[in-house]
């Protein structure tokens, strides 16, 4: 992977999410948070669906940025923050389970843009399908700490 730019990254990260709001009323968790990787986890509720009682395709679009995004995040300076500018997702499979998981990681780190990707999968009776695929391009805002 990147140098490790700051140490408490994990600390930074984790705070960061737990200050979205959005995450919050979606009840998403991230409970793994490594240099270059994060993950999200979401409960299978009602709040979340769609009319045919999958997980809506937006929600899984929202936990597949922030995943991505916050793997970004774990390689950049303390003194920096990071911005979603495009992505690409895939809805591959119904989004149909107890929960689901977004697995976000940094495919190509840069100075200015850095390359993430996620994969979501649906996990029912213990088996995990993959249900989405997203490419994502983050950029780094040097000097700018979030609020």
């Amino acid at each position: 992977m990147t140098k490790i730019y700051d140490p408490h990254f994990a600390e930074r990260v984790g705070a960061s999410f737990a200050r979205q709001n959005a995450m919050e009323l979606i009840q998403a968790t991230m409970p793994v948070i490594e240099h270059g990787r994060t993950e999200i986890h979401l409960p299978h509720w009602t709040g979340v669906e769609q009319q045919h009682g999958f997980v809506h395709g937006g929600v899984v679009g929202m936990i597949a940025d922030s995943a991505a995004g916050y793997a970004a995040m774990t390689i950049v300076p303390e003194t920096a923050s990071v911005l979603t500018v495009e992505f690409k997702m895939n809805l591959v499979a119904p989004a149909d389970g107890e929960k689901l998981i977004a697995r976000g990681k940094v495919a190509r780190p840069g100075k200015t843009l850095i390359i993430t990707q996620a994969e979501v999968f649906a996990v029912k009776d213990g088996r995990e399908t993959l249900c989405a695929l997203m490419q994502q391009t983050i950029m780094v805002m040097h000097g700018k700490t979030e609020k």
